[in-house]
C-alpha cells in the first residue's frame, strides 16, 4: 500500500512537470500524461499488481468521458449538423475506413487488426478540434460548424462501433445476428428511451434541489447501464454513453456534466498514462515505420477528401482547408478502441501501442497545424484552387465603393451595426457565415459572404476609396493581415481593430491601427460609466435595465450566446 502511494505520488509530479512543458508547446495534456506513462514505467518500482491497480482506474476515466461526451450529444443537435456536415462527415468516414484497412492489410496485418487499425485511423478528436476551436473563437465559423457537425457525426458512428468491434470474433456465429441478440439490443434501446423521456425527467427534478444528490444520481445512472451491458457483454463503453444521451435532454444535463468533469479528468490522467505503459519495453523499431505512414495518411487524406467533398458542393478552398486541417488527428476514441482491441487479445500490444504512437504524432501535428492555419493557407492558397469550382455559392457579390465596411458581424459587429445604420446608408458588411449573411440580407443590410482574413477575398473588395474599416475579427495573424492590406491600399481609412490581449493591442497600434477594441475590458468601462452618470438613482438603472434586456432578447434571436472555453 505504501509502495502504491508513493507511486501516485511520483505520476502526479511528473505529470504536473510534464504538462507545464506541453502547455509551453501548446501541445494538449494528453500527451503529457501518455509521455509521464512511459517514465513511470520505467521506474523498477513498477510490478503488475500496479498495472492491474492502474487498468481498473483507466476504465473509470473511459467511463466518465463517455458519460460526459454523451451528455453533449443532444439528440436536437442533430437537426443543426446539416446537409454538408452530414455529407462530408459520411464520405470521410467510409472512404478513410476503406482505404486505411486496404493499407493496413498492404503492411502486413491480418483482417482483425486491420479492421482496428481503420477504425482508430478513421475518427478525429471531438476534445482537442472544440478546445482549439474554442481557444481561437472559431466556433461560430462556417468551417467551425460543419469540423463541430462532422465530429458530432463521428461519435454516433463511434456509438455503434463500442456494439460490433468486441463481437468481431463472434461475427460468423449465427447468436450475434439471431432473433435473440436483435431484440436483446432493441429492448435495451427502448428501454434507455422510455426512461429518459417518462422517468429522468421527473427524477432528475426531484433529486436538482440538492446538487450532491443530482451529482449521485448521474453517476449511478451511469454505472447501472455500464453494469447491464457489461454483464450482457455489450461493453460498459456503449452503457456509459447511452447513459450520457439519455440525460442529454434533461435542463440539468450542464450542472450534471461540470459535477462530473472532475471525475473524468483525474481518471482520464490515469487513463492516458496507462496508454503510455504499453510503450514501454516495447521495440519502438519495429512499430515506428507503421506508425509515421499512418500519420501521413491520417493528416493529408483527412485533407484531401474533405477538401474534395466541399469543394464539388460549392465551398470556397479556404473554408475546405480550414475544416480538413480540423480533422486532421485521430480521437481520444481510438486509444479505447485500441484498448478494446487489447482487452480481448484481438490486437498485439504492438498494434495497441503503434496506435497510441499515430495519436501522439497526429494530435502534436495537427494542434501546431490548426493554430497557424492562416499562415499556412495565404503560403499555398494558389495551389489549393483545384478544389474549389468556378460557381462558388459563398461569396458571389458585385464590386461596389463603401464608405464603412464592417469586418465580421458577431457579439462586437452587432452594436457597431446599429451605429452605422444610424450615420451612413453606404456601409456593408462581411461575414464567414452564410446564415449570418441570409439574416442581414433579409432586412435589407448590404452584406457579403467572405473571409476578411483571405488575402483574395481583400483584394476583391474596394477598399481603397473607404473612409472607416472596422473588424472584429481577435485573431492575431488575420488582424496584421488586414491591418498591412489595407495600409498598402489606403493609407487614409480610419481603422479599428479588436484584440484579446493587451499586449496584442499595443502591437496593433505600433502596425497602424487607429483605434484596438478589448471586449474584455468594455463592460468594465461602460458599468463605471453608468455609476458616474447614475449614482445611487434607482430610476437611471431601472432605464439602463430595460435597454439591455431589449438588446439581449434580440441578441438571443441573432443566435448570440456568451462564449464558453473548457479549461483543461
Amino acid at each position: 500500500m505504501i509502495q502504491l502511494i508513493y507511486l501516485f505520488s511520483l505520476m502526479i509530479i511528473i505529470s504536473l512537470i510534464i504538462a507545464l512543458i506541453t502547455r509551453f508547446f501548446k501541445q494538449p495534456l494528453i500527451i503529457a500524461y501518455i509521455i509521464t506513462g512511459v517514465l513511470i514505467a520505467s521506474l523498477s518500482t513498477f510490478s503488475t499488481t500496479n498495472t492491474e491497480i492502474f487498468s481498473l482506474f483507466s476504465q473509470f476515466g473511459v467511463t466518465f468521458l463517455l458519460f460526459i461526451v454523451g451528455l453533449s450529444l443532444n439528440p436536437k443537435i442533430l437537426k443543426q449538423v446539416g446537409k454538408i456536415s452530414l455529407l462530408a462527415g459520411v464520405l470521410q468516414i467510409v472512404f478513410t475506413f476503406i482505404l486505411a484497412f486496404f493499407l493496413s492489410i498492404k503492411l502486413g496485418f491480418g483482417n482483425i487488426p486491420s479492421i482496428y487499425i481503420a477504425s482508430a485511423l478513421t475518427f478525429s478528436s471531438t476534445i482537442i478540434v472544440t478546445k482549439i476551436l474554442s481557444d481561437k473563437q472559431e466556433i461560430d465559423s462556417l468551417y467551425g460548424k460543419i469540423s463541430i457537425g462532422i465530429l458530432i457525426l463521428q461519435d454516433l458512428v463511434v456509438l455503434l462501433l463500442l456494439i460490433i468491434i468486441p463481437n468481431l470474433k463472434n461475427i460468423n456465429q449465427s447468436s450475434f445476428f439471431s432473433i435473440e441478440f436483435i431484440f436483446l439490443i432493441l429492448a435495451l434501446f427502448i428501454f434507455i428511451i422510455l426512461m429518459s423521456i417518462y422517468i429522468l425527467p421527473r427524477l432528475t427534478k426531484f433529486v436538482a434541489k440538492n446538487q450532491e444528490l443530482l451529482f449521485l444520481f448521474s453517476v449511478a445512472w451511469c454505472f447501472l447501464l455500464v453494469s447491464i451491458f457489461y454483464k450482457l457483454g455489450l461493453g460498459m463503453e456503449m452503457g456509459a454513453l447511452l447513459a450520457g444521451i439519455s440525460l442529454s435532454i434533461s435542463p440539468y444535463h450542464v450542472e450534471i456534466s461540470s459535477k462530473v468533469r472532475p471525475l473524468r479528468d483525474f481518471f482520464l490522467i490515469i487513463f492516458f498514462i496507462s496508454l503510455g505503459l504499453q510503450l514501454n519495453n516495447l521495440n519502438l523499431a519495429k512499430i515506428i515505420f507503421p506508425a509515421i505512414i499512418f500519420s501521413l495518411f491520417v493528416i493529408i487524406f483527412k485533407l484531401l477528401i474533405t477538401m474534395g467533398v466541399l469543394g464539388l458542393a460549392g465551398y470556397t478552398k479556404k473554408t475546405s482547408f480550414f475544416t480538413g486541417i480540423s480533422l486532421g488527428q485521430i480521437s481520444e476514441f481510438s486509444f479505447i478502441i485500441a484498448a478494446i482491441g487489447l482487452s480481448l487479445n484481438q490486437i498485439s500490444p504492438e498494434i495497441s501501442s503503434m496506435i497510441i504512437l499515430v495519436g501522439i504524432i497526429t494530435i502534436s501535428i495537427s494542434t501546431y497545424l490548426m493554430y497557424f492555419c492562416n499562415k499556412i493557407y495565404n503560403s499555398i492558397a494558389r495551389p489549393l484552387g483545384i478544389f474549389e469550382r468556378k460557381s462558388i455559392k459563398e461569396k458571389k457579390h458585385e464590386k461596389k465603393e463603401y464608405d464603412y465596411v464592417l469586418l465580421g458581424y458577431n457579439r462586437t459587429g452587432f452594436s457597431l451595426l446599429k451605429s452605422l445604420i444610424k450615420i451612413n446608408n453606404n456601409f456593408v458588411v462581411i461575414d464567414y457565415d452564410p446564415d449570418v449573411v441570409n439574416r442581414l440580407k433579409e432586412k435589407k443590410i448590404s452584406c457579403i459572404y467572405g473571409d476578411a482574413a483571405d488575402v483574395e477575398m481583400l483584394n476583391e473588395i474596394n477598399i481603397a476609396k473607404a473612409k472607416l474599416i472596422v473588424s472584429t475579427i481577435p485573431e492575431t495573424d488575420s488582424t496584421i493581415l488586414i491591418i498591412d492590406r489595407i495600409k498598402q491600399e489606403n493609407k487614409e481609412a480610419i481603422i479599428i481593430v479588436t484584440a484579446r490581449q493587451i499586449n496584442e493591442a499595443l502591437k496593433f497600434y505600433k502596425l497602424g491601427a487607429d483605434y484596438v477594441i478589448l471586449p474584455h475590458f468594455l463592460g468594465g468601462e461602460h458599468t463605471a460609466e453608468l455609476i458616474e452618470k447614475a449614482r445611487t438613482n434607482k430610476k437611471e438603472y431601472e432605464k439602463e435595465k430595460i435597454k439591455q434586456i431589449k438588446e439581449l432578447k434580440e441578441r438571443l434571436l441573432e443566435g448570440h450566446e456568451h462564449p464558453f472555453v473548457e479549461r483543461d
